[in-house]
């Protein structure tokens, strides 16, 4: 039996002289024997090729994952807990608020609707890709929702609710109904959902919504968490802060203390950002033939 010695550092075993008498006819021996030659000459307490530790490691328990420890009254990592900001009990207010959030939002760690319902009292959320009749209260009071406007459906600016005679929100309680989503779904959600809408809530539209500006980011505004698509679009609790600043009689305060959770979370989540340069914008194909 020849041994020798290769560059990858496996030895290459001769078996022409071996004898197994249970060999077939073509010469080849028996697998019993081999897997006896094999484990009697590379015994296991002897070390083995890369090949064969890989093996062995991966037949290895998996380690557990440790997960992060979360604060049982925010539910957020311990790092970035945010109960110094919320307040202590959850703020009443005289509009009720109801928000349809999209199941992919339940995955984002940034999003800011359970800190709503943590710092609001008359705050309901449902998880659904469109508002249904049975989301409705039963005796719904008069309702508006948040969403810019659109050629087939305006809306009123909120700035301008004031000056209108559309709701008499100052006697009589109201239904702030709001979709929670990226841009995409969002607008899948109201177009969903318009025939509950229609002749139930008016929509009212936040100031200084604008398609051809560019949204603005964690880097240059202390309010937003992520890249927004376009000048005006804010985070979900933003736009229910700046609504009831308006609705509310003590708009002021439930605004202050919304936006004041809110600067916390983006203050904690920045400072494990790092900065970075801006991607230009690309130029569509269209644009470039008509530029040529």
């Amino acid at each position: 039996m020849e041994y020798e010695n290769n560059d990858d550092g496996y030895e290459d075993i001769d078996l022409t002289n071996v004898e197994d008498d249970d060999s077939d006819n073509n010469g080849k021996l028996n697998v019993f024997w081999i897997y006896k030659f094999v484990n009697k000459t590379f015994p296991k307490s002897e070390p083995r090729g890369p090949l064969m530790e890989e093996a062995t490691a991966s037949q290895s328990p998996p380690r557990e994952v440790q997960r992060r420890q979360l604060c049982t009254r925010c539910d957020r990592p311990l790092p970035v807990c945010l109960c110094h900001a919320l307040p202590p009990s959850p703020l009443p207010t005289k509009t009720k608020i109801l928000i349809i959030r999209h199941p992919h939002e339940s995955r984002h760690k940034l999003n800011t609707t359970p800190l709503i319902s943590k710092t609001l009292l008359n705050s309901t959320t449902v998880s659904s890709r469109r508002l249904l009749r049975h989301h409705l209260p039963d005796e719904a009071p008069p309702a508006i929702y948040l969403f810019p406007p659109s050629p087939s459906a305006p809306a009123v600016a909120l700035s301008q609710i004031e000056s209108t005679s559309l709701l008499n929100y100052r006697t009589s309680p109201l239904l702030l109904i709001v979709f929670d989503g990226t841009w995409k779904h969002a607008k899948e959600m109201v177009s969903a959902s318009e025939g509950v809408l229609k002749g139930v809530a008016q929509r009212v539209c936040l100031d200084g919504v604008d398609e051809k500006a560019v949204g603005g980011s964690i880097y240059d505004n202390e309010l937003l968490l992520r890249k927004e698509p376009f000048g005006g679009c804010v985070s979900t609790l933003e736009a229910v802060a700046r609504c009831l600043g308006v609705i509310e009689p003590n708009g002021h305060e439930v605004q202050g203390v919304l936006l004041g959770v809110l600067k916390e979370m983006v203050r904690l989540q920045a400072g494990f950002l790092k900065p970075c340069k801006p991607r230009p914008k690309m130029l569509k194909k269209t644009k470039h033939k008509e530029d040529d």
